[in-house]
């Protein structure tokens, strides 16, 4: 029995120190009966960054996604995406999605525009993945490569 007892100790003891050593712990079966596997870092899907920008007047902010998505947002036709929102004088998204016409949101549960650069002066136009936008005293301008567009200002907002 003593024997038994000083082999469990030196069993517990070994094992803890290999954890605190950094070796990682035993594998053991979930409770589905699966074995726990680590996926190398090599496997692990590659996320993009998201890009912003806003107009001079702070009423619009934008969020290009990438193709496959951020680590904490991934569209759901798996991107690329475009965003904007509109604060005043009604808060307003539009979306160009990877796919099909540009989307007006007039119900945004997540109002969170805008950031505060980098700013896109009147005049200048910016561009990622099919999406353009063109800045102006009158609006913001985006479209798609395939002519999907939206139009957001204080005035007016257009989506096709």
């Amino acid at each position: 029995m003593k024997f038994f007892a000083a082999a469990l100790i030196a069993f517990l003891s070994a094992a803890s120190s290999a954890v605190a050593d950094g070796a990682p712990p035993p594998r053991t079966p979930t409770a589905d009966g699966g074995k726990v596997t680590t996926v190398p870092e090599t496997a692990t899907k590659s996320y993009g960054r998201q890009r912003e920008f806003v107009l001079p007047s702070g009423n619009i902010g934008c969020v290009y996604t990438p193709r496959g998505g951020v680590a904490h947002y991934q569209p759901a036709d798996g991107g690329p995406e475009l965003s904007c929102d509109r604060v005043e004088p009604r808060y307003i998204r539009a979306t160009l999605a990877a796919h099909g016409p540009a989307m007006l949101l007039k119900d945004v549960g997540d109002q969170g525009c805008c950031a505060s650069g980098p700013v896109l002066d009147y005049g200048e136009t910016w561009t990622a993945g099919p999406f353009s936008c063109l800045s102006g005293r009158t609006g913001l301008s985006c479209n798609r490569a395939d002519g999907h567009s939206f139009f957001l200002s204080r005035k007016r907002i257009s989506a096709d």
